[in-house]
């Protein structure tokens, strides 16, 4: 019964629009007065849930894809993506979910790449005939790529919570985000030859593309330097965020010089504002995390598991379903911090590889970024195009189905996950 009152504690909290962070600091700090714990140990937690070296990735990869974003980087990328793919069948969604693969190699935000990409590309897409509704939905679900793909931030937090190697956890990402890349495509190619809607662009000269290419040579050398670095061992992840960090200042500001006073100093603010609200979430995450330890939740919830649920596939199925409901009224990084260390304990009891598991985790978060009412995606979506939310909304439809199709996939094949980690 314990378990089933501190749920309904918390998701009382949340229906009655606490921040997520104050419902579980809380909900965690009442818990240990009620155990008769000193107030002290929350100050505690408090100082320990920040006091990690890898957890300072996360602003400096933040700061990189708002300058990123500020200095408007996507333009060139997406223009020299569109001379190579945009005369194919469904040409300029190809190039606006291949510009949001790129993108997310770079930021690890999956509002900054919807953001970034669909500012070019929305305007363009509709111009050439595209209906509205399948170009939001294409640009809001490639959004999600973004924590999918490494550099993530979904992953570094997950890895912070389960001491596993980030290292791993992004090569882990590469296979199910390429995956999902390819079956975003298909269908956007599919929708174009059936719907026949769209105008078809002439191909373009070697000498165009070279050239567009060359625009865009610097913001792909980024994302190449990021990942190949962190594959190559020349740098950890958290040096990879700080390198890349000055390294966007350097090519926005003085490379492409399109990052004005103005835009670095809004880069700056919004970067300060995302990471006190995540680490806020971290802080109350973990003086939850502290007292639901301390209640035996996750011992009870392994116990409860063991008596109704026998194999790993109906387990598996149970993590399923609830982050789906859930992710119908929480933030995807909130999901992480909530869920992750009630369900670890029982991934490595049933033998589930944690590093599959984190992956086969964000994708099912990934949901949560394109369905309403909280969909985060969704809104930038709307914000970028001034249209209702409905619009979105019904643009995302298919993609959603996508995506758990590629849940399935991911679980039927595993090495899709575990084989750059094991071999590299």
């Amino acid at each position: 019964m314990t378990l089933l009152y501190i749920a309904l504690a918390l998701l009382a909290l949340l229906f009655l629009g606490v921040p997520v962070a104050f419902s579980l600091a809380g909900l965690g700090a009442a818990l240990l007065i009620v155990k008769g714990l000193p107030l002290a140990m929350v100050a505690q937690n408090l100082h320990g849930a920040l006091d990690n070296f890898v957890l300072l990735s996360v602003p400096l990869f933040l700061l990189m894809s708002n300058l990123l974003l500020k200095g408007g980087v996507g333009k060139d990328l997406f223009e020299a993506v569109q001379k190579w793919v945009g005369h194919l069948p469904g040409g300029l969604g190809l190039s606006a979910l291949v510009s949001c693969g790129i993108f997310s190699a770079i930021s690890g935000s999956s509002v900054a790449t919807a953001a970034t990409v669909g500012t070019v590309a929305i305007p363009e897409m509709v111009k050439r005939g595209y209906s509205k509704s399948f170009t939001l939905g294409l640009l809001a679900a490639g959004g999600t790529l973004g924590i999918l793909i490494p550099p993530s931030i979904p992953l570094i937090v997950y890895g912070v919570i389960t001491e596993e190697s980030i290292g791993k956890l992004f090569m882990a990402g590469v296979g199910p985000g390429i995956l999902l890349l390819v079956l975003f495509g298909i269908y956007t190619v599919i929708h174009a030859w059936a719907t026949g809607m769209h105008q078809r662009e002439e191909a373009s000269s070697n000498r165009e593309r070279m050239t567009a290419t060359f625009r865009a040579l610097p913001t792909i050398a980024l994302a190449v330097l990021i990942i190949g670095g962190i594959y190559a061992g020349a740098f950890t992840p958290t040096e990879a965020s700080a390198i890349g960090a000055s390294a966007s200042f350097l090519l926005t500001a003085f490379v492409l010089r399109t990052l004005t006073l103005k835009g670095f100093m809004a880069a700056v603010s919004q970067t300060l504002k995302t990471t006190i609200v995540l680490f806020l979430i971290v802080i109350g995450a973990k003086i939850f995390g502290k007292a639901i330890t301390l209640y035996q939740v996750p011992a009870m919830l392994s116990e409860l598991v063991d008596v109704h649920i026998s194999s790993v596939d109906g387990f598996l199925l149970l993590v399923t379903v609830i982050l789906l409901i859930i992710g119908l009224f929480l933030e995807s990084l909130s999901m992480l911090l909530i869920m992750v260390p009630v369900l670890f304990p029982t991934v490595l009891g049933l033998g589930i590889d944690p590093i599959w598991f984190g992956i086969y985790f964000v994708i099912l978060i990934e949901l949560a970024l394109i369905t309403p009412p909280v969909g985060l995606n969704l809104f930038v979506i709307q914000a970028i195009a001034g249209t209702p939310l409905g619009v979105v909304a019904r643009g995302v439809v298919p993609f959603i189905f996508i995506m758990l199709g590629s849940v399935v996939i991911v679980y039927f094949f595993p090495q899709l996950v575990t084989w750059l980690p094991e071999n590299l």
